[in-house]
Order: structure tokens, then C-alpha cells, then sequence
């Protein structure tokens, strides 16, 4: 815990940049009906930046509140799927991309910067970010890497950089403002080793502040003047970037594009060389999409069912409905490019005007939310809420917790495997103790025309293609009940793409019987089966169907509801 501790105390001694919401004004104060907001925001920091599970006693020795506070909080916060349980120990949900998802959606910038992120790590074969300000540092908020690299260099959307140690830091600082400035030296003074910047590495010893203000402004003042930065080992040894800025139509730097290599592959100089005019061709093209006229706001949000949801009388007094409410108002900002007024605000929660308006207050000065004009949106501090950790999720990583439940429920083994050619493989397990257990781990191979989740995932493909795709699986008898023909294949698959699920009795091994349903991504198409298997004892497979299907679909969906989340702005590695 002690580097999450020490990052959560770096994190609160950043100035506050947000603007206090208009409608609200300073008389409004910060009641005793958001401090659970604030608090709750509190143990959320804390939770994200410890590198391992986390415990009620733990959350109240960083936090300084007092145990019961802590249990209610997380008692809500896992109500509500940000934090999950295990035992005794409190983890991040997939559920708390959320926030991230909100600043993202609202801010426009993974729409505008994906493409051009994407083509210019192909055409550069170096990993690229986007960059933006938060407050007087650098947060990542787009990423793209080579996918011909085996160990791509790079960080995660989410992630803090140093201003003063990165070239993206040097082209955003040419538009701070003197607030700013005071900002930085501010954190410095608090933070000389940069130990709350988990993703960089912690400075040995203390420079002095005059030669890090002066190497700072010689560097800021470059950027200025090149219209670019060169960052030679500064945010790590044996590493080199280059940055160039996004400016918004005042010319203001409100993003800035940086490419990360290895002194192996380039010299600062060399990658400038390399680089530079494809990084500036790419950057116009992020402040088109973000600002051209064939990009308008919309003129109005989309109809949204209230995100706040009173659970009082479910768990008394344990819930903190100020708690709740204030991240439903955080979370239906993300509704719509540009954000929300107070009352559209206020309406997509389901809150009172005046709740509403009490929880925008708080989060703005937080630096949570930002206001623009008569709008409100998530400000890019809201990814430092587990966003970083969140986004290197895999699917097996998201779906093994909700196998443990399926299995717990059950009592039979429970698994996921995605279509590999003619095969499926494993790529999670969660098993039972008994003796029945089939002895399957991740990695596993099974030939996809004689398993449930083979079947549910070769029906998921066009009709067209099931012929050449059962003539390619070459089946052959495993067992006397193994169907083998292109006539009973085919309509075994149509049988499993009309039901939504397939049963496999005794096909693939003597005695094995197993029923599975897709897991669908974003778009519907199955990427994915989940399964549970068991004995073919003496209940029939009807009866197996009609006491396991509800428990496994049921998975299937908390599954596909996270995986949603973790693939809102980026795609979650599914092998």
C-alpha cells in the first residue's frame, strides 16, 4: 500500500483547475449532502493507485476517516459495481470505466483521435499518444501501438506524466497561465521524487527547484518558438519523444501527439527526422475532427433513462445515497459531445434540480468536472479513477470473476473460449473440486465441432460460410454420439443460432455433457462462448438445460455489460 498511499497524497495536494459551476454560485457552499461525494472520491483514488487488492483497514489508513465511513462507502460503492468484493479484500470493477468513458465521450477526443493515432503507428512503427492537460501535468488519453511489436513501449490511457518530464508536458505548458505555473511548483514542492507518478520512474534524488524551473522554461520556450519538443530520456532511460501540439481554433495547445521510441531503434534527433511531418499532418487532422464545421454538437442530448437509482430501502442505512447520486451526475455528463446544462444534467441523472446542482458544484472544485459556457463535462482528471488499470483488461481478466459466481451457483465448472480456426481454446477456467472435473486449463484446444461453445460460436458466422467451415473442420467420430455429417452439423448450428445457446451431450467425450451461450461484444457478434460442463449423469439433458441456462445466460450478460465498458474507446484483447 505504500505506493498508493503516497500517490493518493500527491494527487490531493494538485491545485484544483475546474471552474465552478454558474448556476450554483459560491453561496451554495459544500453541504454535509456532498461530503460523502468527496469522501467516496477519496477511497476510489486510493483503490487505483494501490498495485494490489485492497482492505477496509487499508483504505482507512490512507484515507484518515474512520472505519465505519470506509465501510459504508465501499458498502455503496460495491452496491453500485464500482468496487467488487472477494473475500475480505476490495478490488476495481470494470464498471468504473464509466467515469473515464463519460470525460471521453463528452470531450470528443477518442472519436477524433482513434484513426489518426492508429495511421500513424502503422506508418511509423513506434507506439503513439495523445496528451492532454490536467491541471498542471500530462494525462494520457489516447494510445496506439505497433502490432508487430511483441513488447510494445508505451502507456496507458489514464496514466500522469510530469510536465517537466515529457515532451508532450513542454507543448502544453507554452499555454499555461500563471495560476498554472504556481500549480507546478506547488506539486514539485510537494513532490520532489515524483513518487505520485506511478508511471514514471521514481527520481533518486531531489533536483533543485531553480535548475528545473530554468531547464523547464529554456525547454517550454523551444517548444514554443520549433512548434514541436524533444524529450531525450527524460521520462525514463533508453527512451525518446517527440511531441507536437493540437490547437484549437485560437491556436491554443489543447492536446499535444507524442511518439515514444527506444534509443535502440532512434536518437532523439533521428526520430524528429522520422517523424515530424507525419506527427504535424496527423495533428491537423485531430483539430479537424474535433473542430471542423462537418463535426457540429448536437442539439440535443439523447433520451436517456435516469442513471441514479435509490437503493435506501434495500440496504438501509449502509447506502450513501450522496454518494450515489453525485457519481450518477458524473456519469450522465458523458451523455452527449460538449456535455450538459445543469438541467439536462440534472434530468439524465434523475436527480433534483437542486442535487444536481449541489454535486456539479462539488465535482468542479475537485477537478472532476469542467464548465464551458452554460455546459458541464468530465474533466480528463476523472481517468485517474482506475482508468489506467482498468483499460489492460483482458477478456479473460473480466469474465474469470463472473465464472467464480456462475460456479459458485452451479457447482459445476464453468469456462470461456473464443474460435481459433477449427477449434476453440480456452482462455479461462474457473473448475469445481469434485471428482467429475474435466482437467481443463486456459490454453486447452478442443476441436469446435463437438463442443457447445464450438457450436454457439461457428452458428454466430454468416449462413453462407457454414458449408466451407464444416468441410474445413474435417469431423471425425470422437464417441458413438459425435455428429459428423455436413447435413446434422449444419442443423445443429442453426438449432443453436435460433435458441441462443447450445447442448452437447456426450459428442466430445463419453460421459461429458456441456450447454453454452455466446458472449457478445458491442457491435452483437459473438467473440466468445462461456460453458458449464458436468457429468452426464442420470438427469436428462433437458433437465439440464431447463436448471442451467437462466444462471448462464445471466453471466453471459454481466460479461458482455463490462466488456462493453473496457471496449468503449479501445478493443480488449480477447485471445
Amino acid at each position: 500500500m505504500a505506493r498508493g498511499v503516497a500517490g493518493a497524497q500527491a494527487g490531493a495536494s494538485k491545485q484544483p483547475t475546474g471552474t465552478t459551476p454558474q448556476a450554483a454560485g459560491p453561496e451554495a457552499g459544500r453541504g454535509e449532502a456532498v461530503g460523502p461525494l468527496e469522501r467516496g472520491l477519496d477511497v476510489l483514488r486510493v483503490m487505483a493507485d494501490s498495485a494490489e487488492a485492497v482492505r477496509p483497514g487499508d483504505l482507512v489508513r490512507a484515507t484518515g476517516l474512520a472505519r465505519s465511513a470506509v465501510d459504508r462507502i465501499a458498502a455503496t460503492l460495491v452496491h453500485l459495481g464500482y468496487l467488487r468484493a472477494e473475500g475480505r479484500d476490495l478490488v476495481l470493477a470494470p464498471r468504473l470505466m464509466e467515469f473515464g468513458n463519460a470525460y471521453l465521450d463528452a470531450s470528443g477526443l477518442s472519436r477524433a483521435l482513434r484513426p489518426s493515432l492508429e495511421r500513424l503507428t502503422r506508418t511509423l512503427d513506434e507506439s503513439v499518444s495523445a496528451i492532454v492537460l490536467d491541471g498542471c501535468d500530462a494525462r494520457i488519453v489516447g494510445t496506439a501501438v505497433p502490432p508487430s511489436r511483441v513488447i510494445p513501449l508505451g502507456f496507458r490511457v489514464g496514466d500522469l506524466l510530469p510536465s517537466e518530464r515529457c515532451a508532450a508536458g513542454a507543448v502544453l505548458a507554452t499555454g499555461w497561465d500563471p495560476s498554472t505555473h504556481e500549480a507546478w511548483r506547488a506539486r514539485r514542492a510537494a513532490d520532489p521524487l515524483d513518487a505520485g507518478f506511478p508511471a514514471v520512474p521514481t527520481r533518486p534524488t531531489a533536483p533543485r527547484p531553480e535548475r528545473t524551473e530554468a531547464d523547464f522554461a529554456s525547454w517550454t520556450t523551444a517548444a514554443a518558438a520549433n512548434g514541436w519538443a524533444l524529450d531525450d530520456q527524460l521520462v525514463a532511460p533508453g527512451l525518446v519523444a517527440l511531441a507536437v501540439p493540437v490547437r484549437d481554433p485560437d491556436g491554443r495547445p489543447m492536446c499535444a501527439i507524442s511518439v515514444l521510441a527506444h534509443t535502440s531503434r532512434h536518437s532523439a534527433d533521428d526520430l524528429r527526422a522520422h517523424a515530424l511531418t507525419e506527427m504535424d499532418r496527423a495533428a491537423q487532422d485531430i483539430a479537424d475532427a474535433l473542430y471542423g464545421t462537418a463535426h457540429p454538437l448536437p442539439a440535443a442530448p439523447p433520451p436517456a433513462a435516469p442513471a441514479y437509482a435509490d437503493a435506501k430501502p434495500e440496504l438501509g442505512p449502509s447506502f450513501l445515497q450522496a454518494l450515489a447520486r453525485g457519481l450518477a451526475v458524473l456519469t450522465a455528463l458523458g451523455g452527449r459531445r460538449g456535455g450538459l446544462t445543469l438541467a439536462e444534467a440534472a434530468e439524465a441523472a434523475g436527480l433534483s434540480y437542486q442535487s444536481a446542482r449541489r454535486n456539479l458544484l462539488t465535482l468542479s472544485e475537485l477537478s472532476y468536472v469542467e464548465q464551458h459556457g452554460r455546459r458541464f463535462l468530465p474533466g480528463p482528471r476523472v481517468l485517474e479513477l482506475g482508468y489506467a488499470r482498468l483499460s489492460t483488461l483482458t477478456l479473460a481478466d473480466i469474465a474469470r470473476p463472473h465464472l467464480a459466481d456462475l460456479v459458485a451457483r452451479v457447482r459445476e465448472s464453468a469456462s470461456l473460449a473464443v474460435l481459433d480456426g477449427a477449434e476453440v481454446r480456452y482462455v479461462a477456467r474457473v473448475a469445481t473440486g469434485q471428482i467429475t472435473s474435466a482437467r481443463i486449463t486456459p490454453g486447452t484446444r478442443l476441436p469446435a465441432y463437438a463442443t457447445s461453445m464450438g457450436r454457439v460460436l461457428l452458428a454466430d458466422l454468416p449462413r453462407a460460410e457454414w458449408p466451407e467451415r464444416i468441410r474445413s473442420l474435417r469431423p471425425q467420430a470422437l464417441t458413438p454420439h459425435t455428429l459428423t455429417s455436413p447435413e446434422a452439423l449444419t442443423a445443429a448450428l442453426a438449432q443453436a443460432a435460433d435458441d441462443g445457446f447450445a447442448l452437447v451431450e456426450q459428442e466430445l467425450e463419453a460421459g461429458l455433457r456441456s450447454l453454452a451461450v455466446p458472449v457478445r461484444d458491442r457491435s452483437g457478434r459473438a467473440v466468445a462462448a462461456l460453458n458449464v460442463a458436468m457429468h452426464a449423469g442420470p438427469e436428462s439433458p433437458e433437465h439440464t438445460r431447463d436448471t442451467m441456462l437462466s444462471a448462464l445466460s445471466a453471466c453471459a450478460a454481466r460479461v458482455e455489460a463490462d466488456l462493453a465498458l473496457a471496449s468503449a474507446h479501445a478493443p480488449v484483447e480477447t485471445g
